[in-house]
């Protein structure tokens, strides 16, 4: 991409990248109703229960993360941007959201404090804001709308696609919403940055890192290799940071590969170039080449070369019809997104 403009390879790998396990075996309606998609944080800690900042659990309908952050700014008394969040939640769904807020001196009970579209449920003392980033994963619940309006009969052609993704896991990719209505965040012109605002700014250059990785990632797909790992690769735990590299062919590796216990990672572009080696790096090279003014902005931007997992892992998976719909439950690590576990799933309904 050069300027402002979107060429297509980037609107391919950024809102249709290949599926990996077959088209989709069903037609069906996601999020009719914001109650249709639900998603819950797990912290993967316990509020600490004293210290100088407030953990609050809130329910948001309907609404985006920072603007319920900046209302919890003004009933906190405090600055926006001393509001923290792990992460950024659908808009369009049921979130059960955690964010902290700085202490107030004077004492404050927010326990029930609502406005348009938010409630807060519960609130702790802490000791630190909340770090982006600084939850263990995320629990789903899915209503899937039958195009037929025939539930038990959707529910039985999922069957076989649920255990298949549950054996190999999903493409790891980076949800449409990560580059906003008609991928309008991968539109940034340098000239333009220096009005963004500071939140405007992040979105770009996440869209920006993002839709490189998911065009290594859909490469990968289309040769069998998102899966297995290369020698030359990193790779990485299931839902841990630790990377490492890949030498060779190793069959206690390969083992544990094929358990989703370990996964090949791509690149989060930034200064610098990838530390994989061999073919894997080329590959890399070649498609940050492909998008040498998003790799350029996100390294001016003073980012580091970091790794995401290819594979995502999805965890607690069930499903049960209802008369016209079914519903699925499951859980992904911190920084999946249930559409890449949708659209290896069902078509649009």
């Amino acid at each position: 991409m050069t300027g402002g403009a979107t060429d297509a390879a980037a609107l391919a790998a950024a809102l249709a990248p290949p599926r990996a396990l077959g088209p989709p075996v069903a037609a069906a309606e996601v999020r009719a109703a914001a109650e249709d998609f639900v998603v819950e944080e797990d912290l993967g800690f316990a509020p600490a229960g004293a210290g100088a900042h407030l953990l609050l659990k809130v329910r948001k309908t309907d609404a985006n993360t920072p603007w319920v952050a900046r209302e919890l700014a003004r009933h906190a008394g405090c600055r926006p941007q001393e509001v923290g969040y792990a992460g950024l939640k659908d808009r369009r769904a049921i979130a059960i959201q955690w964010f902290s807020v700085p202490r107030p001196r004077t004492p404050l009970d927010l326990s029930g404090v609502h406005g348009e579209g938010y409630e807060v449920l519960a609130w702790h003392a802490h000791h630190r804001k909340l770090p982006r980033g600084a939850l263990a994963g995320n629990r789903f619940v899915v209503r899937l709308r039958a195009s037929d309006r025939d539930g038990a009969a959707l529910a039985e052609r999922l069957g076989p696609r649920l255990a298949l993704i549950v054996a190999r896991g999903v493409p790891n990719y980076f949800g449409p919403q990560r580059f906003g209505r008609d991928a309008a965040n991968l539109a940034a012109p340098p000239q333009e940055a220096a009005r963004l605002s500071a939140t405007e700014r992040s979105l770009r250059l996440s869209a920006a890192r993002s839709v490189v990785f998911n065009a290594l990632l859909a490469a990968r797909v289309a040769d069998g290799s998102w899966e297995r790992l290369l020698a030359g690769d990193l790779a990485n735990l299931d839902g841990r940071g630790s990377i490492f590299p890949v030498d060779a062919a190793d069959e206690a590796l390969a083992g544990r590969c094929a358990q989703l216990e370990i996964h090949p990672t791509g690149p989060l572009w930034g200064e610098g170039e990838p530390g994989t080696e061999f073919s894997v790096r080329e590959l890399e090279m070649r498609i940050g080449g492909g998008f040498a003014a998003e790799c350029a902005r996100c390294a001016a931007a003073g980012m580091t070369q970091e790794r995401r997992s290819l594979r995502l892992r999805v965890t607690e998976l069930s499903c049960a019809a209802e008369p016209d719909a079914v519903v699925l439950r499951f859980r992904l690590t911190r920084g999946g997104f249930a559409t890449a576990v949708l659209r290896e799933l069902v078509g649009a309904g």
